[in-house]
């Protein structure tokens, strides 16, 4: 058993364990947003499934940061692919503040538990670039510790997400906070973009402010887009 575990990369180091630990932590820290994107996306589940979207959901996001752990950092600094990110980013979060309409039908309650499992696993990918990088740092090229450190953090993220959850039921502002935050995250990652980044020039001011304008700017569309669909919801009702 100990020569199958050393073959996948895992030994008994206080190192190893090490590492483990430090790429938990990593993700624990920085996956807020991502816990706001759980919370939000499986608000208006039935009660019975709000854990499986949480489950899923996380389980399949990090199955992808894992996939693609090798290439999205060396992606995301290519030309244009922030962009288009943040823009993807900037449609997942209208969608959480456009839920599905409740159902009581199996097949409705399905098909709204997988929406909320694709959101959460697309706006992880998305907003993975920080965590990947870290991870895969500490990781150097271990399989066994990324597997290790990413599948024991989901607790971690899932339960981060209910206290979310718990705070939007007693707060539904909140819902239109978290959704302004996806939007500013958003706002920022096309403005992070290498194009922009150049357009912009050397100028550390210039680029600092181009980043807030852009930030507030996806805060204001997500809002506003919401304010949209909510008033023509109240006239259809």
């Amino acid at each position: 058993m100990t020569d199958v575990l050393s073959g996948l990369g895992v030994n008994m180091q206080p190192q190893f364990w090490m590492a483990v630990l430090e790429i938990i932590w990593i993700n624990v820290l920085l996956s807020g947003d991502n816990a706001v994107v759980i919370a939000l996306a499986c608000r208006s589940l039935p009660p019975k499934q709000r854990m499986y979207g949480m489950i899923f959901g996380t389980g399949v996001a990090l199955a992808l940061r894992l996939v693609f752990s090798s290439i999205v950092a060396t992606l995301m600094f290519l030309p244009y692919v922030k962009i288009v990110g943040g823009f993807a980013l900037l449609w997942i979060a209208i969608k959480l503040l456009t839920p599905n309409e409740e159902s009581a039908g199996s097949t409705e309650a399905s098909e709204s538990l997988w929406r909320a499992v694709k959101l959460i696993a697309f706006a992880d990918v998305v907003m993975s670039l920080d965590n990947v990088i870290a991870v895969a740092a500490v990781a150097n090229g271990n399989l066994a510790l990324l597997v290790f450190g990413l599948g024991i953090s989901i607790p971690a993220i899932v339960a981060g997400a209910n206290i979310i959850m718990v705070i939007l039921n007693y707060f539904p502002l909140m819902v239109w906070a978290g959704a302004a935050l996806l939007g500013w995250i958003a706002g920022d990652l096309v403005a992070s973009d290498s194009i922009v980044v150049s357009w912009a020039g050397t100028g550390h001011g210039m680029h600092e402010a181009l980043k807030f304008s852009c930030a507030i700017l996806g805060v204001l569309i997500t809002v506003g887009a919401g304010l949209i669909y909510r008033a023509r919801q109240a006239r259809h009702a």
